[in-house]
């Protein structure tokens, strides 16, 4: 297998993940770094052939022009950092026993088995940038046991003491979720869940304790950044009967959300959306559970008063799109738990002039600080590829295994149907496009076309991934 070549991530099925709900019998979890050397041997044993990469010279984007951050100490860091999907777990919900092992190793490519290592390393950065907040945009757990959100408030902790705010909302895993469970030798037990009350009191110190308003029907709430700004935290998940998947506005929220855009209106207050859910169609292939319902209406209030930058995550795929109605752009951050564990940066001056971008959490360079003896943190880059090869490489061919194709022809279809997806959801399709789509490989997939999921979602990357989604700005 290759050795830092293709992010190998997952597309259509990690899609999938992030917007729905915990698959059937799969719950999630995360492994402690001593065990993962055994698990390497095994990754390198089972995992898919290597795959080529080829992308076209004339198809690389020049870096975005950002401007210089200030230097003088008075002034404020225009940084904001966004991350969405960490579905974290507390470590006193695994024992690393056989259950937990198989559940960790059937999570579609998120990387549950560095969970811990993935998010401290993550907030060692933001705390070293500084920015004037934090946002986590949702899914923070990974099957929303209070346990794991008290364990996480108390990673954010060290955030908000280095004199960072942190403004969190939640995801569809997060809150009365009935998968929350514990892993014990070979038995799956169930966990405490989260309710509405205690999560707001859980993070309190990240929010919801210093809102300038909190929704009475809802964990919507407005922060005030330090440069003024309201951060409209607008919660999108739909929990009081029973968890769903998909995203939905109330009533009495879009009340109580247009009462604070006048407010921010009269006072000439910059607003910034964030939810869980997206507010466009971001894939034509995954619209159900991952739009919010009846988003036509959300966009036409956020128009009206001048809202027009809305951040989401949940689809676990980076990407950006322009309203075709209104003046709004969305920006999808993809998830911290799948590889590259990217995190997006935003310098926001207004719906009309702001710079967006993504980096990389460097898991290695943490591990080094750490003087951590785990080969697969001293080298993640290399470890998180070849597992996420192996898992896309996997699910493709189980796509195609009982089709009229020879097993040299599924090795190849499968290793075709990675190089594009895997590039898509880190928002690089256009690395790969033309050497897809001059393959021999891909016409055959173009045969399955409106029999198979994966062509269908195959043929939109193509259509769609022209440009790098990793980059956005105004004007």
């Amino acid at each position: 297998m290759r050795r830092g070549g293709i992010l190998w991530l997952l597309a259509g099925f990690l899609l999938l993940s992030g917007c729905s709900y915990i698959n059937s019998g799969r719950e999630e979890a995360a492994l402690g770094s001593d065990i993962m050397i055994e698990r390497e041997t095994q990754i390198e044993t089972e995992a898919g052939p290597t795959m080529p990469w080829l992308p076209p010279e004339e198809t690389t984007i020049a870096p975005l022009d950002l401007p210089e951050l200030p230097t003088e100490t008075h002034t404020v860091n225009p940084e904001i950092v966004i991350a969405a999907d960490l579905h974290y777990l507390s470590k006193e919900l695994t024992d690393f026993g056989d259950a937990f092992m198989q559940a960790a190793s059937n999570r579609d490519g998120q990387m549950v088995f560095y969970g811990w290592e993935i998010t401290e390393a993550f907030l060692d950065q933001v705390i070293k940038r500084r920015p004037q907040v934090l946002i986590l945009a949702g899914d923070l757990t990974l099957n929303g046991a209070k346990a794991s959100h008290e364990t996480l408030a108390q990673q954010l902790r060290r955030v908000k003491d280095a004199g960072i705010p942190v403004a969190v909302i939640p995801g569809n895993h997060d809150i009365n979720n009935p998968q929350a469970v514990s892993y014990r030798a070979d038995e799956v037990i169930p966990a405490e869940p989260t309710s509405p009350r205690q999560f707001a009191n859980i993070y309190d110190e990240f929010g919801y304790g210093d809102a300038l308003s909190r929704d009475g029907s809802s964990l919507s709430y407005v922060y005030q950044m330090t440069d003024g700004t309201w951060l409209v935290m607008l919660d999108s998940c739909q929990y009081e009967e029973a968890v769903q998947v998909g995203g939905m506005i109330g009533t009495d929220t879009y009340q109580w959300l247009e009462e604070q855009l006048e407010e921010a209106w009269a006072q000439g207050r910059q607003v910034l959306v964030v939810a869980h859910h997206n507010l466009m169609d971001e894939s034509r292939i995954y619209e159900k559970d991952c739009t919010i319902e009846h988003a036509e209406q959300l966009e036409e209030i956020l128009d009206r008063w001048g809202a027009g930058l809305f951040l989401s995550g949940h689809l676990h795929v980076q990407h950006y799109k322009t309203s075709e109605d209104y003046d709004i752009d969305e920006i999808v951050t993809s998830a911290l738990s799948v590889f590259p564990c990217q995190y997006g940066v935003l310098q926001f001056f207004g719906s009309d002039h702001y710079f967006y971008w993504t980096e990389k959490t460097d898991v290695s360079a943490w591990a080094e600080r750490r003087n951590n003896p785990d080969r697969n943190l001293q080298d993640f880059e290399w470890y998180a590829d070849e597992f996420l090869q192996d898992t896309f490489y996997k699910r493709a061919v189980g796509e195609l295994q009982g089709k009229e194709l020879t097993q040299d022809e599924i090795r190849d279809m499968a290793e075709l149907y990675a190089i594009l997806n895997v590039q898509a959801v880190a928002g690089n399709a256009y690395e790969v496009r033309d050497y897809v789509m001059g393959s021999p490989s891909y016409e055959q997939w173009k045969q399955l076309d409106r029999t198979s999921l994966l062509a269908m979602y195959m043929e939109e990357v193509l259509e769609d991934g022209t440009i790098d989604y990793n980059k956005r700005s105004r004007p």
